[in-house]
């Protein structure tokens, strides 16, 4: 699903990772960081697809309410178990959003 977002500007979290083997409770955590995240002030809306490479695009009203994310103290540690039991590698990406157009 394409995520609906309003007029720029707005900003957009890129996460791209390489998972480990296995589930490891990592399907449940995702869930319960996508709810998280949409109850959060300043979200916008997410987007995702893995196939062997993982990205995940959340859009964010400011860096303010990514900054506010990215301390929420479940998705700490979320974090921290995702280096310690989910990921070989990943990479944040955040960028502001200037133009978007589709159809």
């Amino acid at each position: 699903m394409i995520a609906e977002t309003p007029k720029p500007p707005y900003y957009a979290v890129i996460f791209t990772s390489l998972r480990t083997d296995g589930d490891n409770g990592y399907g449940d955590m995702a869930k319960e960081m996508e709810e998280l995240a949409k109850e959060q002030p300043g979200y916008l809306g997410v987007q995702s697809a893995r196939d062997g490479l993982g990205i995940t695009v959340s859009y964010w009203e400011s860096p303010e309410a990514i900054k506010n994310w990215k301390s929420n103290e479940h998705h700490r540690f979320a974090q921290r178990k995702g280096r310690e039991k989910w990921y070989e590698k990943y990479k944040v990406r955040i960028c502001k959003v200037e133009r978007d157009y589709g159809f």
